[in-house]
Parts: structure tokens; sequence; C-alpha cells
């Protein structure tokens, strides 16, 4: 867990960090803009809590994914070890 300022701007390396992706992964976010930046001379900065946002958005995102995927091997025995045995 990263506590920051709420105005705080990151550099992309940070907000990279924060996210656990590739600093190049991060600014193709930005170029694609599906995370908000500001360019401050040739570089681009980023609002804490835009990066924070857009990490709950994913984590919410990847938690759904795998509910849906661990249901659905539930749903085809996925998980019955005893029976694969026999």
């Amino acid at each position: 867990m990263t506590v920051l300022p709420d105005e705080e701007m990151l550099s992309t390396q940070a907000a990279a960090d924060i996210l656990n992706v590739s600093r190049q992964y991060l600014v193709r976010l930005v170029d694609n803009g599906e995370l908000p930046a500001e360019k401050v001379g040739s570089h681009r900065r980023l609002r804490a809590t835009d990066v924070a946002a857009f990490k709950a958005a994913r984590d919410a995102k990847r938690s759904s994914a795998l509910d849906r995927l661990t249901s659905l091997s539930e749903d085809v025995g996925g998980y019955e070890l005893e029976s694969k045995r026999r």
C-alpha cells in the first residue's frame, strides 16, 4: 500500500511502480487516453488520485474475472480431485 497526498503529481516511472507495470506500458495507457496525464514541458505527470483510481478499477476488474473463472471451474467439476484419481 502506498499513501500519497491527493494532489501529488507523479512521474511516469513513479506511477508505473505503483501500478507494478513497465514505464513504457504506462505511457501507452496515457497515450491511449486510458489514464489521464498532463504534459509539463516534455514530461508527462500523473495525479496520484488518478493513478489510485485506475489501480482500484483494474484490481476490481481482475477480481471479478477471477471470480467468474472460479465459478466456471466449479461448474465443470474442476475442483473435484477425488473423481479424477479414480
